[in-house]
């Protein structure tokens, strides 16, 4: 009788840690988007050297790699935490900002008045920016990135430096709800979101993080 082929192993859990860039002198003013030249405001360079040392405290072993949205805001947030944690800042394009098309650099207050501010915020999932994203792909590129990230490095802590909405659609989709409910997370500047990626699905662990992440295990 033949002997049996061992059972392929399954791949270990992988642990994402989005955070979002720190505050800019735009934050909650004017939609950036992918426009360049947006740089982190004092304050936002204090939260990312702050997001920098509690992710040390997990242990720079630990920390698998850093990646980065190509955004400037990204980057100068991702460099503190690569430094403290001693690794490299690796760009990763589908970590970036939803592109907002004509709705790049405009202001929020007038964006607020438009009818379709309505669509945006009750029913993303339909919601395509002129000449720019939906929201349903921006869903699924972050969804891509976060399958990649576990592919490269299975069993580790990887730290993904993105943007509030790509972050809010992820915990979305790995929480089970629907897209048309993802406005209702909330995502702050520098805060951290903990997402285990397993064969048996996502698990989140934390949203909008701010404080200490050293309890952060799965239950």
């Amino acid at each position: 009788m033949a002997a049996k082929s061992p059972k392929p192993k399954s791949p270990k859990p992988t642990t994402v840690l989005f955070v979002r860039h720190g505050q800019t002198p735009t934050t909650g003013s004017i939609l950036p988007g992918r426009a360049t030249g947006l740089h982190l405001s004092e304050l936002g360079q204090q939260q990312a050297q702050l997001t920098a040392e509690r992710i040390a405290a997990l242990g720079s072993k630990r920390i698998a790699a850093v990646y980065a949205s190509p955004m400037e805001r990204a980057q100068e947030t991702a460099a503190p935490i690569a430094k403290a944690v001693g690794r490299n800042v690796k760009v990763l394009e589908d970590l970036n900002e939803c592109d907002f098309g004509e709705w790049t650099g405009r202001r929020l207050a007038d964006l607020r008045r438009r009818r379709d501010w309505n669509q945006v915020q009750n029913s993303p999932s339909t919601f395509c920016f002129p000449k720019g994203e939906s929201f349903t792909d921006m869903q699924n590129r972050i969804n891509t990135a976060a399958l990649w990230l576990c592919s490269k490095h299975p069993g580790g802590t990887v730290v993904a430096v993105s943007h509030a909405d790509t972050i809010k659609a992820a915990v979305s989709h790995a929480s089970g709800a629907h897209l048309d409910m993802f406005q209702r997370i909330v995502v702050s500047p520098c805060s951290v979101t903990a997402i285990v990626y397993s064969q048996n699905g996502p698990l989140v662990l934390a949203v909008n993080n701010t404080g200490n992440l050293t309890a952060l295990v799965p239950s």
